[in-house]
């Protein structure tokens, strides 16, 4: 027997209640990561005037925003440098006394716990603002590889547990995976920038980490805004080649990339940037009235919708106090 009854799926949303029970996305600090931009050259705290609310932090200025990040209950940072001296092969990234390797030793005094993440990338370190060593202007993959592998050591002696290649060089992962076996550093794991877009919604970036090209653009090496097809042809040979986990950037404009990823590879965690144009859109956008941290919260419910499992975000600490309060 058949009834024609009407189906009212508002009946599921009148309470706060019910729809709590039955929200099938959710948002967990868990699963945040903090960027943190450290200056060599800075004695006290920088504003990022692109970013507002963002800051370059000096080594003294460090404990305190460690502090404040453990006490929110985020799980892990990334760290940038921006190091005294530049030359063209970016020496001051695999220094002992390289501005990271210092903060991440500062790190894990305070916070033995803290996950430390490592970009391992050459565009803030050289005075050309490229992510490798040039030859003729263009990227010598042999020569970089070698150095990234260098690099990524030299951060790993330093004590951070996940390297995070981000310079979209073909073979990095493979460099940096055979060095760390070779040397006794087989439990570190390899975050890579498997799907990097070469996006003008990085723009702010280019400041917090004063890593803008000198001469031309990055599209010969970061991917085409307009391919998805290559995303799972990069994150195939990553993982190939030794990649624990995934990332895309930006995270916004390509949430189908995402998605497609997290169907093609299940059981292998996807990370996705929200990058620093998407940051800062959101920043101009409340200044004009918008809602701040309604908006900021559905940007991130959409990232984890499309399948994301950790999220880097300049908002992280905004958004473990938002969850602290809901």
């Amino acid at each position: 027997m058949t009834y024609d009854l009407p189906i009212r799926l508002m009946r599921l949303r009148q309470s706060k209640a019910s729809r709590h029970l039955l929200q099938e996305t959710r948002i967990d600090k868990s699963n945040l990561i903090m960027p943190l931009f450290i200056s060599e050259v800075l004695s006290e705290r920088k504003p990022i005037h692109s970013m507002p609310g963002l800051f370059q932090l000096s080594l003294n200025e460090l404990p305190y925003e460690i502090e404040e990040i453990s006490t929110l209950g985020l799980p892990a940072v990334i760290l940038f440098g921006i190091p005294a001296h530049k030359d063209a092969i970016g020496s001051s990234s695999f220094s002992e006394q390289g501005i990271v390797q210092q903060a991440i030793r500062r790190i894990r005094d305070i916070n033995p716990d803290l996950l430390i993440i490592s970009d391992i990338c050459f565009c803030e370190y050289t005075d050309h603002g490229h992510c490798g060593v040039l030859s003729n202007q263009r990227i010598d993959i042999d020569k970089t590889l070698d150095l990234l592998a260098k690099q990524a050591l030299s951060h790993a002696a330093a004590g951070a547990d996940w390297l995070a290649p981000s310079g979209s060089i073909d073979g990095m992962v493979l460099a940096i995976r055979q060095a760390l076996e070779k040397n006794n550093f087989s439990n570190k794991a390899i975050l890579s920038y498997t799907v990097k877009y070469a996006s003008p919604l990085s723009g702010p970036f280019r400041e917090a980490e004063e890593g803008a090209p000198k001469f031309g653009d990055r599209k010969s090496y970061q991917m085409n805004p307009a391919n998805s097809n290559e995303a799972l042809r990069e994150a195939e040979l990553d993982l190939q080649e030794g990649a624990d986990l995934l990332m895309v950037k930006p995270a916004l404009y390509y949430l189908d990339v995402i998605q497609r990823l997290k169907q093609q590879f299940p059981q292998v965690p996807i990370g996705a940037y929200q990058v620093s144009g998407e940051y800062a859109m959101i920043k101009a956008a409340a200044s004009f009235g918008m809602q701040e941290k309604a908006v900021l919260m559905e940007s991130i419910l959409s990232i984890k919708r499309a399948g994301a499992d950790f999220i880097i975000s300049y908002f992280a600490k905004d958004i473990a106090r938002i969850l602290a309060e809901t």
